[in-house]
């Protein structure tokens, strides 16, 4: 697993907040192997000094994160890099309109001629000190969240009818992430919103990109990496102005268009694929295209790109 520690020396960190990261994972050694294998091994990491500093002093002071930003930000990039950094076993709940109570907590099942319960992942990292990845938060309807309330705030506690009350482990941290403005959201509860600090995540930089994409492949050549840097800030102010919408905004789309480039596809073949083909209005496929022609060739090979 990368060091975590080491990456956030090199994007700049405070050695104050590392060590205190150190402190935290000494204090919370994880010792059960099947909650190891919760750890994540993250395969893309964030990039952004400031935004970093400001989550692991809020999780080093006990408080849960809400991500707060557009698609592309990084969001569920960083929860996930989080739970790598303070070396904790996460489970990730994906909310939709029909998330409810059983869900989050668990339900009574008929297992071995007796009802027990079926721990659901807020329960779970509630007893084993996880971190919780509370995916768009605001898709869930208010009332299903309400059970969130005990749990998130000063009483850090679960209380399920017919069972014992659960007190939160000291390492449990929830990190819930939102978008505003897709469809099937809404406003979040102001009283559940009032139990998380807020990072509104800015769109990443070319510096960042540029590092990702050299990370993810190493033997792309600097210049192209930088021109689909441009291409992917070129695509974010045509967004941002109004002249596109968000839908060929795809930071995963671009890695995957890349990814075909080093498989051998050509190399506007595959950024049609990744790119231009998520819109579905012709006439914002070809100002997509447009955008590509001015960062890069009408012809790019896979010896062009790659060393």
């Amino acid at each position: 697993m990368l060091d975590m520690l080491e990456f956030l020396r090199d994007e700049g960190v405070s050695a104050d907040i590392t060590a205190e990261i150190k402190k935290f994972r000494d204090a919370y050694p994880e010792e059960d192997e099947t909650l190891r294998r919760r750890v994540p091994d993250p395969r893309y990491l964030y990039y952004g000094k400031d935004i970093w500093e400001e989550a692991i002093t809020a999780i080093l002071c006990g408080e849960n994160l809400l991500l707060v930003g557009p698609k592309a930000t990084g969001k569920n990039v960083l929860a996930e890099n989080l739970a790598t950094v303070f070396g904790r076993p996460s489970w990730n709940v994906s909310f939709y309109i029909n998330t409810d109570a059983a869900t989050l907590l668990g339900t009574d099942t008929f297992e071995n001629g007796a009802v027990q319960l079926r721990k659901g992942p807020i329960y779970q990292c509630a007893e084993t000190g996880g971190f919780g990845v509370l995916d768009e938060i605001n898709m869930a309807k208010n009332e299903s969240l309400a059970v969130l309330h005990a749990t998130l705030d000063f009483r850090r506690s679960i209380d399920m009818p017919g069972y014992e009350r659960i007190p939160l482990h000291d390492a449990t941290r929830f990190i819930a992430t939102m978008n505003y403005g897709y469809a099937g959201t809404r406003e979040l509860n102001e009283a559940l919103a009032s139990r998380f600090v807020v990072i509104d995540m800015p769109a990443i930089t070319t510096e960042g990109l540029i590092k990702l994409l050299k990370r993810e492949f190493p033997s792309l050549k600097g210049v192209y990496a930088e021109q689909f840097a441009g291409l992917f800030q070129d695509i974010q102010k045509k967004c941002d102005g109004g002249e596109l919408s968000t839908k060929p905004l795809d930071l995963r789309g671009l890695l995957a268009a890349v990814r075909l480039m080093r498989t051998g596809l050509e190399g506007n073949r595959a950024l049609d694929l990744g790119l231009v083909n998520k819109s579905f209005d012709d006439f914002e496929r070809q100002l997509v295209r447009d955008v590509i022609r001015t960062r890069l060739p009408e012809t790019l090979r896979r010896e062009d790109v790659f060393d």
